[in-house]
């Protein structure tokens, strides 16, 4: 089995593909890549059991066969090469030799049959998906998912494929995003939990990506591909709770405010909240926003007020500035709408601009009690 590539090309490929692999592995054989070579095509497979993900190269060869190489050793060796061809042939002695224009590297390999067989879907269902469609909806939602083992459900984001749009859910109980997209639509409804490390990966190589998503899915694997990737992955068990419900649908006190201004002030003034709570209260009243924190048990306090446009009754709502903060920085918007009802209920943060045609994205945060 002998092939050429070259070297810059393999590495980025291997790196993209490396991301899947898990620093400690119960099973030695997952610390490897996987090469198939067929004739002048390499499919390079990475996994942790969970998630696989492969890469389809052009090289060239003449052979065929599979071997598995240590990932770690070979991406460090090809980190450190200039652009060049580099030809690698496995040899009797059971190990794989690289040839440089300056030298010859072996290292060991296991046979290719060790490693895990990626799953193959049954009768998935399927729907298209632009990539940067799917990179803006992973980014704006997996932020909010939460990182309690307990609940795994809520460790994911939620895919919710319908024929009137898509919609994409992620929440930890204290804070809620929903991206919608009314614009691209799936042929039939389908319901899925994506888990976080997958999502990562795919949001990495998609911004820069211009290609068409094919996701294929049934109830326990969904499949990604586009350009030379796949990616499989094994969702989420579980029902997800009913998110709808928690989003309040009556908020008549609307606070319209300058995105970046209202940001650098909650940033500021939660530098002097308590450490445990991080709570600041907003304080609004006719066009005045007055934003303040204390820190009862070293005798720090910081207050600002800012001139917003607001509709509604007076009122002081209080909210742990670390989820305000996500929330303000993961938006694009100049300009963005703070909805509530009452102190005691969740507040709704949406941008009033800079959306496409066809998106809609809604973050909900819960309030904290205010002790007055």
């Amino acid at each position: 089995m002998k092939f050429i590539v070259s070297s810059s090309y393999l590495l980025k490929q291997l790196q993209v593909l490396g991301s899947v692999i898990n620093s400690s592995n119960t099973l030695p054989i997952l610390d490897n890549f996987l090469f198939e070579l067929k004739q002048n095509q390499l499919v390079v497979s990475a996994s942790d059991l969970e998630t696989t993900m492969s890469a389809t190269l052009s090289i060239d060869s003449t052979s065929e066969g599979s071997v598995a190489v240590p990932a770690k050793l070979l991406l460090e060796i090809l980190k450190t090469f200039p652009e060049q061809p580099l030809t690698f042939t496995v040899e009797e002695n059971n190990t794989i030799e690289i040839s440089s224009q300056s030298g010859k590297y072996a290292l060991a390999y296991a046979p290719g049959e060790e490693f895990p067989k990626s799953v193959n879907l049954e009768e998935p269902s399927k729907t298209l998906v632009p990539a940067e469609v799917l990179s803006t909806a992973i980014s704006k939602t997996i932020f909010a998912a939460g990182n309690d083992d307990l609940r795994p459900v809520m460790s994911g984001v939620f895919f919710q494929f319908s024929t009137e749009g898509l919609i994409f859910v992620a929440t930890d109980a204290h804070k809620l995003v929903k991206y919608a997209r009314t614009d691209v639509k799936a042929s039939q409804v389908a319901e899925f939990i994506m888990p976080r490390k997958p999502l990562n990966i795919l949001k990495g190589i998609l911004a820069t990506s211009d290609a068409e998503v094919t996701i294929e899915y049934n109830d326990a694997n969904a499949t990604f591909s586009f350009d030379n990737y796949v990616l499989t992955c094994r969702l989420i068990d579980g029902k997800y709770p009913n998110y709808e419900a928690v989003i309040p649908k009556e908020n008549p006190n609307k606070l319209m405010i300058d995105r970046t201004q209202f940001l650098s002030s909650v940033r500021r003034v939660a530098i002097f909240s308590n450490k445990t709570t991080h709570q600041i209260r907003l304080k609004i009243a006719g066009a005045e926003l007055n934003i303040s924190a204390e820190d009862i048990d070293y005798s720090n306090k910081a207050e600002e007020r800012l001139t917003c446009d607001y509709q509604g009754d007076d009122m002081q709502i209080g909210f742990n500035s670390r989820f305000l903060t996500e929330m303000l920085t993961n938006l694009q918007s100049d300009m963005i709408m703070l909805e509530m009802s009452m102190p005691n209920r969740a507040g709704i943060l949406t941008p009033v601009d800079g959306l496409d045609e066809g998106e809609t994205v809604t973050m909900l945060v819960m309030p904290v009690m205010l002790n007055n």
